[in-house]
Parts: C-alpha cells; structure tokens; sequence
C-alpha cells in the first residue's frame, strides 16, 4: 500500500513541476511582444530562437522568423569557435621557434637565426622573453647574419577582403600573419609636460619597426584631445606613428592602442630589440624568408591552451584573433601558404557535419565583420545547441563566453538585474545590426538556450535593452 501511495505521489510532484514550469513561461510571448512595444523593436525585423532545457523535455519559449536568414555581425565567432574546438581539441598549443645552425664550441652564429611562426595569436612579450631566454642558453653572443621571420604557415594577405574598409588601425582588426606578435599593435603612452609644453610620448615596446613623430602638446584643464595616426613608410621596413592633439595638464597618462602593417617584420625586428636586451649582437638586417629543412630548433615557445584563446576571441570580440584561427584551420589541410578561405572551407565543412540547414547561413567572413555573413537564429541556434551537448569542449566554450555584468563586451549590460551572472553570450553589432546569442542559467537548474538577431533602423542601444530585459524577464 506504501509503495502505491508513494507511486502516487511521486507522479503528483512530477506533474506539479511540469506545470509549474508550463505556467512559468506561459507568458513569455505575451511579454516579449510587450518589450517589443516599449523599446520600438519591428518584430518583423527580428529572428529570435529560444528554449530551456534538454532532450525530451526540451520546449520552445520563443520562435520569430527563426529561419529567416539575416546579418548575424559578430556572433559569427560562435561557429568558428565551435569549428576551432572540433578541430583543436582543448589543451592543444602552437609553437613559435628559433632555428639556425650552431657550433656549440663558438659563441658565434655564423649564419642567419630563423623566426618561426606556427600561428600563435597570443604570442607577446612574455612569450619572446622565454624564447629569448631559452635561446640565451646556446652561448651564442653574437649573429653574423639576419634575422630571417619564416611566417610561411600563412598566405601573405594580412586583413580579410571583405572587412569595412574605415576599420584600418584598431588594435582589435590588426593583420594576420603566421607569424605575429604582442596581437600586432603598439601601444603609444602620453604623458602631459606642464603647461605650453610639449607631451611626452612613449612607445611600447621599444623597436627600430616604429618611428615615432611627437607634436602633442600640454594644456590647461584636463580634456583628452590627442590624435594618433599610423601611416605606413615605404622608405624603410615598418610603420609611423603621428601624434598630436593636446592632452590637458590633470591628467597623469593616456594610452592609445593601434595596429601595424607588417606582422613579420614587426616581429623580427622586437626579436632584435629583445635579444640586445640580453647581450645578443645582431649584425644583418631583419628579412622575410623560409626556414631550411636542416635547421636545428634552438629555443621553442608554445602558447597558451587553445580554449583561452578562444576566450581572447569571444571575450572581446576580437577579429585579429578570429583571422588568426581561421588561417590555422586552413593549415590543418595546406601546410603553407594557408588563407582565410581555406579556414573558412573548414568552419562551413563543420557546419554541415551538424546538420545545419544549408538554406540558413552563408559564412564568408569567420569574425562577423561583413554584410555579407547571413544566419538564421534557428541556425545559430543550432551551433549553441551542439556546444552545449558536446561535453568535450561544453566546459571550454561556455568559460569563453563574455558574462552579463561581470566581463568582456557585456561588462555594463544586465549589471544589477536578475541576469547578472546568469547571462553568458557573444554579442554581435554593425550599423542597423544588433545580435546576442548564447546562454541564460535559472536557479532551478535549467538552462534557455538563445539567439537573437535584429536586422532593421531602430537605434541599437534600445534593441540591446530590449535583448536584455528579455533576458532578465527569462531568469526571473
């Protein structure tokens, strides 16, 4: 009779919870058209897929125009993270070395040091002090020779076609190249000089690639009014940075973040930099070239995890990244000269292996940064689904993600609602282009699922508050 009544029972709390979960959400479509109202978001101009939980008890919250495909930006990224850990499995690093021939009896390398690039995009200065330091440990004192940078592992085109052609200098579109370094930018310091006087301004780190041309100037007050310019200079190997402006004399430092041109050379020339640093004499020049097949590894440095570098391409939406991998995808099949179609082969090739229907996204670009990328939010929908599933690299892709409130690009969104820490999502926008796509957690333990694309002339900072209360309504 006990095992009756507990039979019972168990059924009554099951179909207690099954309805209070129906009723929880039974309002979400009523609320989102509501949202919709109040922040003057077209429903027309919406794709927008979402559920919570999984498997068989799996059930649709929301679906508008859901295999409508539309301008994704960047959110783009998730599928090529998603094609990145398939490909790359976590823990998996890239190798960046210096070759050459030594006699370990002499202190002298009688001939050229090779640069290697295998791709890294997270090779910086910490990464060259090792190699620098491993290197050290040869004896070589002195290289009567080049410095030749081998970063044939890539093609030599350093931006994606297709990205808008006014993104020329920002830190976050610098070039791609097989062999790069401190995320191929410069950082440029200005510090006020008393008032009337000229700025003073710092370049780091320090190289013969930069050549700096100072006309700031001191004032009154403290405004933020300098200007920087990178301008390329075809007289010799590297880039010229103008600044100018004023900066006001309250303000202690500045710094301002600007990509270079030429990744190889950019490179070589801080391997220079760094090895005077530790006593290394170079007596050549620094040159592009191939490594030969003879060539002794004489230092060896490896990146960090493949899954924190994805964390540097979602956290901040970082495009140099998103190139970068892309290109290492198409080395997975072209030992040299890999170019960002191959990679994006790759990343399309992974997006018919989950079964993505094929009339709901076209992927040109692997960062997000054209018009011509088209995706339904149900096809998004279905990269996320297929992360959240896959537990090998679950973990990885989630920690990747920017959190509502906390970090990345949604460090000042949700902060203080309901959905602050309960948000994890890569956001996406171009002009008219709004986009978030990733995860919403609930006390319960449930978890939504989500894709939301907004393709139409309402200003973005009302559809981002109308993702977001969404969301925080989602949570509650």
């Amino acid at each position: 009779m006990k095992f009756v009544v507990a039979i019972i029972l168990f059924f009554s709390l099951a179909t207690h919870a099954q309805t209070s979960e129906e009723n929880r959400f039974a309002d979400v479509e009523k609320e989102f058209v509501a949202l919709a109202k109040k922040y003057g978001v077209q429903t027309a101009d919406l794709g927008v897929y979402a559920t919570v939980g999984e498997g068989k008890d799996m059930k649709v919250l929301l679906n508008v125009n859901e295999k409508r495909t539309m301008i994704p930006a960047s959110i783009s990224k998730v599928a090529t993270a998603s094609a990145v850990l398939a490909h790359f499995p976590p823990g998996h690093k890239f190798k960046t070395q210096l070759l050459g021939t030594v006699d370990s009896k002499s202190s002298v390398l009688k001939g050229n040091l090779y640069l290697k690039g295998g791709g890294d995009p997270s090779f910086v200065s910490e990464n060259m002090w090792f190699l620098v330091n491993a290197f050290t440990r040869t004896g070589i004192k002195k290289i009567e020779g080049d410095i030749i940078v081998d970063d044939s592992l890539f093609d030599k085109v350093r931006y994606d076609v297709s990205r808008q052609k006014e993104r020329v200098d920002r830190a976050y579109d610098a070039p791609s190249g097989a062999m790069s370094f401190n995320w191929n930018s410069v950082n440029i310091f200005v510090r006020s000089n008393g008032k009337g006087n000229g700025a003073e301004v710092f370049i780091d780190p320090e190289n013969e690639y930069i050549r700096l041309v100072n006309k700031a100037k001191t004032v009154a007050g403290s405004d933020n009014k300098l200007l920087a310019d990178r301008q390329e200079d075809k007289k010799f190997d590297g880039d010229v940075i103008h600044v100018g402006g004023s900066i006001g004399q309250g303000l202690k430092e500045v710094v301002i973040f600007k990509n270079i041109t030429q990744p190889d050379l950019w490179s070589g020339y801080n391997l220079k930099s760094f090895l005077a640093q530790r006593g290394i004499q170079l007596t050549g020049s620094i040159k592009n070239g191939v490594t030969p097949e003879k060539a002794d590894v004489l230092a060896e440095s490896e990146s960090k995890a493949i899954e924190q570098v994805v964390a540097d391409m979602n956290k901040f939406s970082n495009n140099y990244v998103a190139e970068m991998l892309t290109k290492n995808l198409g080395a997975v099949k072209k030992t040299k000269g890999a170019s960002l179609a191959d990679g994006v082969q790759v990343i399309n090739e992974h997006m018919q292996s989950l079964g993505v229907p094929a009339d709901q996204y076209r992927l040109d670009s692997p960062s997000g940064l054209t018009r011509e990328n088209k995706m339904s939010s149900f096809a998004m929908w279905k990269v996320l689904q297929h992360l959240r599933d896959d537990f090998q690299v679950q973990p990885e892709f989630l920690t990747s993600l920017p959190i509502a409130g906390v970090d990345g690009t949604l460090k000042k969104r949700m902060k203080n609602s309901k959905a602050e820490r309960w948000v994890r999502a890569k956001t996406g926008f171009l002009t008219n282009v709004v986009s978030l796509a990733g995860y919403a957690g609930i006390e319960d333990g449930h978890v939504i699922t989500f894709s939301f694309i907004y393709n139409g002339s309402t200003d973005e900072a009302k559809v981002r508050a109308f993702f977001d209360n969404l969301l925080i309504y989602l949570v509650k």
